[in-house]
């Protein structure tokens, strides 16, 4: 039988793949992986990514799934089609539609959805849930 691989956003404890270049709470003293940011929890690295998206959405003006995507993940370098459909159907928010970034079940359903098209598979709720927990903390 097949040993299967742990996709790279996931052994990253990163289900983004940001790409090094920020210095992060949560990020591994120690990186083995010199293009993505590695994280010792997921917690840490779903934070990071509820942080990206938030500035992608204020200070960018990204604020649809389309705009996050157009620009997270450009045609020259991916199926940007493939992944906002994808988005939108595992999130049921629609290409269009105005992401509001303290709205907690789209920006939830957003975060789980990109999630899976970077991994290939799901990550935990609870990880998500603590994650942007920490993202709102005032």
């Amino acid at each position: 039988m097949k040993k299967q691989r742990i996709p790279r956003g996931i052994r990253n404890n990163n289900p983004l793949n940001i790409r090094v270049g920020n210095n992060w709470k949560g990020e591994v003293s120690q990186p083995t992986d010199h293009a993505f940011e590695q994280f010792t929890e997921m917690k840490w690295g779903v934070w990071a990514a509820f942080v990206v998206l938030r500035n992608y959405i204020v200070r960018h003006k990204c604020n649809t799934i389309r705009k996050i995507i157009s620009r997270w993940a450009p045609a020259n370098e991916n199926n940007t089609l493939a992944y906002i459909n994808t988005v939108c159907q595992r999130s049921n928010l629609k290409p269009d539609e105005v992401i509001n970034v303290d709205n907690t079940c789209q920006m939830i359903a957003l975060l789980l959805a990109m999630c899976f098209v970077e991994n290939g598979q799901e990550i935990s709720l609870d990880d998500v849930v603590e994650g942007w927990l920490l993202a709102n903390k005032k």
